[in-house]
């Protein structure tokens, strides 16, 4: 059950990428607009991100959509527990670890230090990941005009 919806998640994420890649917008366009949707989908937004992105795809002519809503389909909610234990690591080792938290406690209710901690660690994750996004979607862009599309 769980290889079959593993192949089911990764081919709405192949799909949506294919999608993306298919308008005529340079591969730099398209790299950057990849990167905002991985860097908003990475922060803790409670769904907000979502508007956020459709606002950007909207407001501003060279933001490709498609691109943006296929990092949503990257970093669903099957992966954000993940992306918010590897933050707060990171923003307990950036700023020390709280007394008594383990990794278990994390949560809405776990107090200011954890979530100071989370939050930190969230927007450093969110811009490696972004830069990491904008290259493989570069690349990927450069690939899908080589080999139109």
């Amino acid at each position: 059950m769980g290889s079959r919806r593993a192949a089911g998640y990764l081919l709405r994420v192949r799909e949506s990428l294919r999608a993306a890649f298919v308008e005529d917008h340079p591969p730099h366009l398209l790299a950057a607009s990849f990167a905002i949707g991985v860097f908003v989908t990475t922060l803790p937004s409670f769904g907000a991100g979502l508007l956020l992105l459709t606002w950007i795809g909207y407001r501003f002519a060279w933001a490709n959509v498609p691109t943006m809503f296929a990092a949503v389909a990257v970093l669903n909610p099957l992966v954000k527990g993940g992306v918010y234990v590897v933050s707060f690591v990171i923003g307990a080792r950036l700023l020390g670890p709280v007394p008594g938290i383990t990794r278990g406690d994390i949560g809405m209710d776990a107090g200011f230090d954890v979530l100071v901690r989370l939050l930190v660690g969230n927007v450093l994750l969110a811009v490696v990941l972004a830069m990491v996004g904008y290259a493989v979607a570069y690349r990927a862009g450069q690939a899908a005009r080589r080999y139109g599309h």
